[in-house]
């Protein structure tokens, strides 16, 4: 068994190194376990991978995925910015708020923590850089801002952990919105002490009049969030249906409101979330095959024995996993890391009485900080290629914001009502 399983991840590290696809390392990796050990039939791989996307809680990805896109360039977060800049951008530290509370409102409509940098740090990293802000402080925190987006719902990552945990995908959005927002005052805090003793400069105080009249600017991008939220918290539509009016919404409003719909535009938006979205179903339709040949090895079952065999305390499990995710995200994107170690830690989390909705939580907030740590963190590419500065400077930058973010996982982790109060009220 041990021997297998070295071979396998063996296997796949290879590929990984090689910079052979996530997606294609896995299914090739699994594929030639499962010919290798012979009581497969290969000709029903593509029929479990197709499977594996037949599912309507999938639908989700896509529309989150286009709603973030259209929000991010059709008008939607520019107006947003404008608003919170004309409001905070005088105090001390302010812009760092507008790129947290930004951060903040981009993440509750895309789901993804790439997006969510993208779209914030191409607006707020010149002007902070412009205002007196050190491009290293921009960068970081941008970068680190940037992945609330997996944890304020909708975040499509809670969506994979329902599909494979069978959660209730309403439930993990509940749980995620008290942390995420938390998450964000916290780092908000944080910036604005770090602003006031670097000294960095403040935009000059808005008018009232001002004020008011970027805000009924932005009043119908504003709302999109609290129709999403508020259709799947009162139960008028499931997360699938309020993603599809999402993108209805966004659409209507960057159309007819904000008036920013060039064909040039809506190509760029349909193939940036193609390319997005097709990037996330292969590696779900990949990990299904991995995960099969982990359960026809009984893989998942020796592991548990193996794990129990240490110690039963949740507290062991707790940090096992910790520096599991840690490692592992060094070199993975979130949604492959949970697709590949969920089916392994499940029966393990079920035994010793982990609450699998509080360590949803704890892993998104592990995935957050795997997305700002090199050498494949996401986020640092995506505000590499914005700034085009190099990979180890945009680390360096968020080598603060990281070290907030480990000690509010352990917070988090310590106290689970922080996760579970809200879906143990609605």
């Amino acid at each position: 068994m041990g021997t297998t399983l070295l071979i396998l991840f063996g296997l796949f590290a290879v590929l990984i190194l090689l910079r052979v696809p996530i997606a294609i390392s896995l299914v090739l990796s699994s594929t030639v376990m499962l010919y290798l050990s012979g009581t497969f039939s290969l000709w029903t791989i593509p029929q479990k991978m197709f499977t594996a996307l037949d599912s309507t809680t999938l639908i989700a990805i896509p529309g989150f995925v286009f709603a973030g896109t259209i929000m991010a360039k059709g008008g939607i977060a520019k107006y947003l910015i404008n608003t919170l800049r004309a409001w905070v951008g005088h105090i001390s530290g302010g812009l760092s708020v507008v790129t947290v509370l930004a951060c903040t409102f981009f993440a509750a409509i895309s789901g993804s923590s790439p997006a969510t940098a993208a779209a914030i740090g191409s607006i707020m990293i010149p002007a902070m850089v412009e205002s007196g802000y050190s491009k290293r402080y921009a960068m970081g925190i941008v970068a680190a801002a940037g992945t609330i987006g997996i944890l304020i719902p909708p975040s499509i990552p809670l969506i994979v952990y329902g599909v494979v945990s069978e959660q209730s995908i309403g439930k993990l959005f509940m749980a995620g919105l008290i942390p995420g927002i938390l998450m964000g005052l916290l780092l908000i805090v944080y910036a604005i002490i770090y602003a006031r003793v670097k000294g960095f400069g403040k935009l000059a105080k808005a008018g009232w009049r001002e004020r008011w009249a970027s805000l009924v600017k932005a009043v119908p991008g504003i709302f999109l969030p609290i129709l999403i939220l508020g259709c799947i918290y009162t139960g008028i539509t499931t997360p699938t249906e309020a993603s599809i009016l999402s993108v209805f919404y966004a659409t209507i409003i960057s159309l007819f409101v904000y008036r920013e719909g060039s064909l040039k535009l809506w190509h760029s938006i349909l193939k940036e979330g193609i390319g997005v979205t097709v990037m996330i179903m292969l590696i779900i339709a990949s990990a299904t095959i991995f995960s099969l040949y982990l359960t026809q090895e009984q893989i998942p079952q020796y592991i548990a024995g193996s794990m129990l065999s240490i110690s039963q305390t949740q507290v062991i499990f707790f940090l096992f996993t910790v520096v599991l995710f840690l490692i592992l995200g060094m070199f993975l994107e979130s949604s492959s890391i949970m697709l590949i170690t969920l089916p392994l830690l499940l029966p393990i989390m079920l035994s010793i009485g982990v609450n699998p909705i509080h360590f949803a939580i704890v892993m998104i907030i592990n995935m957050e900080i795997a997305q700002v740590t090199p050498p494949v963190g996401l986020n640092l590419f995506v505000i590499s290629g914005v700034t085009k500065e190099s990979v180890s400077e945009v680390f360096k930058g968020s080598l603060p914001f990281i070290l907030v973010m480990f000690l509010y996982m352990i917070l988090v982790m310590a106290l689970p009502g922080l996760s579970l109060w809200l879906p143990g009220v609605l």
